[in-house]
């Protein structure tokens, strides 16, 4: 299989696809104005405490206060807050303060519950950005990565990754891992590691402790709320997390990025370095290896498949609603297998869409409804092989007797189509217009009752240009028409800012908003 990352690059986003023979698989991007939270940790400062939904919010400097679940707080966390609570007079507390990296984090717990007090400092770390009007969510169990290893500080555990089967790989990891590893620190082995040299490891793991340390004197000196360590940028972590020795080539556009990969693969693994490329080419990159045009299907809302069927994607407030169509697909005239491979076909896009557009949360899929069990069962274990691929974590329930299989995706970032896109200011996100028509009726409405006693002769009705433009049509337009009904001067001021569905009337002397006034 060829495996090929391809990095474009201009003034205001860097967008990186990685693909498998060709067809799109991973889709990344980066953007100055949106930048990527994930991994960033802050100084923050406990704002409220919730117990019974378990959390708290903290507050780290942005709009809205971070959501930290009771169970996001570290085990070490813990485990070195029973010490001080068990005998706060024994050697335990000299061992604890020993470990000053802990000074900001400790929490006391009660029962196996942490109680936070509000206005008390506290180091987290961003393990969801924000959604909608949903602040970030963090943890304080921090953990940093690197190239080959992630440094746990909070915990003292070993662990590595499970696609490295070999036993004896296994285990060499961990002898490395351990000979370097300082006490009450915990390690996790990236596969990447897989097959590199000691030194090499070694090397990653000295640049974490490092990096933590700096950590650990910032929020020493800082006062909350303050961000204390930024993580890299999203092309930097593709790089970093992605690029293993099964990817054939890394395809960049941009000379700046294509020297700060450079030398962080020649750096890192050396190795790999002649898969780095530079392309100069007249048209642009993601053209030239025809993926910009799957880059658009993943704004549309119906994705066509080869069978002829199609699925359409729709995003609402609670969860993401995914329905399978069959469309003239009929390969035999055996309708219940047909449904069964156009179901098939639909598991396998519906993982690599949900991937590619990055969606999380709760998931339901309506799929062509199938009489068989043992068929209903072949579509679930075709989405559960699918989902293998999935970096994030997904659960998965068995197809029920109406079709419907439901999935939860872990949910990190925002997904593409809320990364990429700003709400309509005409319809505010709901992807309806008012008919003109009918605002014009809740207009003449308006002004039926405003007429008795009418404080004003002569007002100014303040709407999007749509409506104005309405308002005057036809001979005569129901704008001269209202005016005589209701012997009223009416005139217009058209605004943009508007929605379609809004007016405003304004006296025109005294620029009184009348809006609200109701007169029986």
């Amino acid at each position: 299989m060829l495996k090929e990352i391809i990095i474009n690059s201009s003034t205001t986003q860097t967008r990186v696809a990685i693909t498998e023979d060709g067809k799109l698989v991973d889709f990344f991007v980066d953007y100055s104005e949106n930048r990527r939270m994930v991994g960033d940790v802050y100084l923050g400062k406990v704002a409220r405490v919730l117990p019974g939904i378990k959390a708290a919010f903290i507050d780290i400097g942005m709009k809205h206060d971070a959501f930290l679940h009771f169970s996001d707080i570290g085990e070490k966390t813990k485990e070195l807050q029973a010490m001080i609570d068990e005998d706060e007079a024994d050697d335990n507390v000299d061992r604890v303060a020993a470990d000053e990296e802990y000074a900001v984090t400790q929490t006391k717990f009660i029962n196996g519950v942490p109680v936070l007090q509000k206005g008390e400092p506290i180091l987290v770390q961003i393990t969801k950005e924000p959604v909608v009007n949903k602040g970030v969510r963090v943890s304080s169990a921090i953990s940093i990565p690197g190239r080959f290893c992630v440094l746990l500080p909070y915990d003292n555990k070993i662990g590595v990754s499970k696609k490295i089967t070999d036993y004896k790989e296994r285990r060499r990891l961990r002898v490395i891992a351990k000979s370097l590893l300082p006490q009450n620190y915990g390690l996790i082995i990236r596969t990447v590691a897989r097959g590199q040299a000691e030194e090499q490891i070694k090397d990653d793991l000295r640049s974490l402790l490092k990096m933590w340390k700096k950590i650990q004197d910032k929020a020493r000196t800082g006062t909350p709320p303050a961000i204390i360590y930024q993580d890299v940028s999203t092309t930097s972590s593709v790089i970093r997390d992605l690029f293993t020795s099964d990817i054939s080539k890394v395809y960049i556009d941009n000379k700046k990025v294509y020297r700060e990969i450079k030398d962080y693969i020649v750096l890192a693994q050396p190795e790999l370095s002649d898969k780095v490329e530079q392309v100069r080419t007249e048209e642009p990159i993601f053209e030239a290896f025809k993926v910009e045009d799957q880059i658009k299907e993943l704004f549309a809302k119906r994705v066509p498949m080869k069978s002829g069927g199609h699925i359409v994607i729709e995003h609402t407030e609670a969860m993401v609603v995914i329905d399978v169509n069959s469309g003239k697909y009929a390969a035999s005239k055996d309708q219940e297998m047909n449904s069964l491979r156009t179901d098939l076909e639909a598991a396998r896009e519906i993982a690599r869409q949900l991937r590619l557009r990055d969606i999380g949360g709760l998931i339901v899929i309506d799929f062509i409804d199938l009489e068989d069990e043992k068929n209903r069962k072949k579509v679930y274990d075709e989405l559960k092989k699918e989902f293998r691929k999935d970096r994030a974590k997904v659960s998965i329930l068995p197809m029920s007797d109406f079709g419907l299989a439901q999935i939860t995706r872990q949910r990190v970032r925002q997904n593409i189509m809320q990364a990429l896109n700003e709400t309509c200011p005409v319809c505010m996100g709901t992807g309806l217009l008012t008919k003109k028509s009918h605002l014009i009726h809740e207009i003449d409405e308006w002004l039926g009752k405003y007429k008795v006693g009418a404080p004003h002769r002569s007002i100014t009705i303040k709407c999007h240009p749509f409506v104005g433009q309405k308002l005057r049509e036809g001979v005569p337009s129901a704008l001269t028409k209202m005016q005589f009904k209701y012997m009223l001067r009416i005139r217009l001021d058209e605004d943009n800012a508007f929605n379609s569905d809004q007016f405003k009337v304004i006296a025109t002397k005294s620029k009184q908003d009348l809006t609200g006034i109701i007169t029986e």
